[in-house]
């Protein structure tokens, strides 16, 4: 179906051509479930249930495809209920990029370690954010590497990029102005910070703020990260999980992939030994199931699957290489 999300509600189209929807779902006092658990089979599923009780159920191709049509409806319910008009801020749409800017290419020159931008530890408000930069950083960088004309063009660029992202707020100052607070959701500002999605980024300091991390074990730099079905040690259901895999201390945490800061629990890898498995934890055979194992230094098993063999040999070079290194 071709969907289309307005200000009060979502119109599907049999095709992208139709003139007219199939439907129409309200979202006035709708809720929104992600991830939907209802087919244990499909992922990256995501459920509506309107104020009638009728439930509609999307499922998206990948996982930041869900994720942007999550973020995106809640805002719009949220603005619902707020009594605000909610607008869409989509890069392609909203923003025109000139056809010279590659945001891929862009970002991989950023990220270059000697002529990119230089990743800082910052003091704002008694809290240390490491592995990031501020905003004018970014701008001025933009400037001197001939990306842009001039720093309001700088502006157009970086929204882009942390539409797309490339670049995530770090801080309530961008935060906010990401949200939509501000008029323009990235700032060329001195005091907002931001940094780059894999960059090992943690915020020292106990205070309220979204991106606080103390414990050791996220201190590693994120080397892969994604959606692999994990098996339960007590009820041996199987379950979609997000995972993001550090080293340096190594440790795999996964995650509600609907949302959440925090960890649903972490397999400290150094030591550990990870292998692909013929059958499941029931015994029944698996050849094309991509199933795994990773056994802990302390003997704890964990049962993985990813969803195609080139995935799981990824998956497991990659633990390998993260168990030998680090704490």
């Amino acid at each position: 179906m071709w969907v289309v999300l307005l200000e009060d509600g979502i119109e599907f189209y049999k095709k992208k051509s139709d003139n007219s929807p199939k439907g129409m779902i309200p979202l006035k006092g709708s809720t929104l479930t992600s991830s939907c658990q209802d087919f244990a089979k499909r992922m990256f599923v995501f459920k509506i249930t309107t104020t009638k009780q009728q439930d509609h159920f999307f499922q998206a191709s990948f996982l930041e495809e869900r994720d942007a049509w999550v973020k995106d409806i809640k805002r719009a319910i949220k603005c619902i209920e707020g009594g605000q008009k909610f607008a869409r801020k989509s890069t392609r749409r909203s923003i025109r990029l000139p056809e010279t800017i590659d945001l891929g290419a862009l970002y991989l020159s950023m990220r270059d370690t000697e002529r990119g931008i230089k990743e800082l530890n910052l003091e704002k408000d008694k809290k240390v954010f490491n592995h990031c930069f501020t905003g004018s950083c970014v701008i001025d960088w933009l400037v001197s590497n001939k990306s842009i004309r001039n720093r309001q063009e700088g502006l157009m660029i970086a929204s882009s990029l942390l539409n797309e992202g490339y670049l995530q707020p770090a801080g309530d100052l961008s935060k906010n102005a990401a949200d939509g607070i501000a008029e323009n959701p990235f700032l060329d500002n001195p005091d907002a910070f931001y940094y780059f999605p894999d960059s090992g980024f943690f915020c020292e300091e106990n205070s309220s703020d979204d991106d606080v991390i103390l414990k050791e074990e996220f201190r590693g730099v994120i080397i892969k990260q994604g959606c692999l079905l994990k098996q339960g040690h007590r009820r041996k259901n199987w379950k979609v999980r997000k995972f993001v895999l550090r080293e340096d201390p190594a440790y795999l945490h996964y995650y509600d992939p609907a949302g959440g800061e925090d960890p649903l629990g972490a397999v400290h890898l150094r030591g550990c030994v990870v292998t692909s498995v013929e059958s499941n934890p029931d015994g029944r055979k698996s050849d094309e199931e991509n199933l795994f194992e990773i056994i802990t230094a302390d003997e704890v098993h964990y049962f993985l699957q990813a969803a195609t063999p080139k995935e799981r040999t990824e998956w497991i070079k990659a633990i390998q290489v993260a168990s030998r290194t680090g704490k």
